[in-house]
């Protein structure tokens, strides 16, 4: 995994390590989605940067990713959520209700686009938060600055197209809940 990957889950990871954390150590929890995209793609990404994280900082941290559908015991219980696939991504009304609580609670999400779910993504964030717009996250930003310095911002990972890689957020009285990558 790029150095620039685990950066950015870093800055979070420090970022999120609050007292609205679980109780224990430091997890992430990838989202089980329903749409038929592959929400179990590239299933060393996680263990990689909880290992990284481990090594690299003074927090606890659980070694093994967890995973959960939105509203199971095990996603109320998560501030870091990651979410990435290929594919389709389709929530319910019911789960956009309770994402969109849980973020607006505290909890964070990371959505990376591993290629294809861009539309789908866009489209079910919408159903989450339709007053929100996406927001570039410019250079200046601090998640491009706190831990690793990335004065270029994102690295170019996947080259299935000659777009530039871009990190878009949503916010929320001017805190980062949505951290999407692509």
């Amino acid at each position: 995994m790029k150095i620039m990957v685990f950066s950015i889950f870093l800055f979070m990871a420090t970022l999120l390590y609050s007292e609205n954390a679980p109780p224990g150590a430091f997890s992430i929890t990838r989202i089980h989605y329903d749409g038929g995209g592959d929400w179990y793609a590239d299933p060393s990404s996680l263990p990689n940067l909880l290992a990284h994280l481990k090594d690299h900082t003074n927090m606890a941290v659980n070694p093994l990713e967890k995973r959960a559908k939105i509203g199971d015991d095990i996603f109320s219980g998560s501030s870091y959520l990651y979410i990435t696939g290929h594919g389709n991504i389709k929530f319910s009304d019911e789960e956009a209700q309770i994402l969109r609580d849980h973020l607006l609670s505290g909890a964070f999400l990371h959505a990376d686009d591993n290629y294809g779910m861009d539309k789908s993504f866009r489209r079910e964030m919408k159903k989450v938060f339709p007053e929100k717009d996406w927001v570039e996250l410019p250079l200046d930003h601090p998640i491009f600055n706190i831990f690793y310095k990335l004065p270029n911002g994102l690295p170019k990972v996947h080259e299935h197209d000659k777009n530039r890689p871009q990190a878009l957020g949503l916010f929320n009285e001017g805190k980062l809940m949505v951290l999407y990558t692509f």
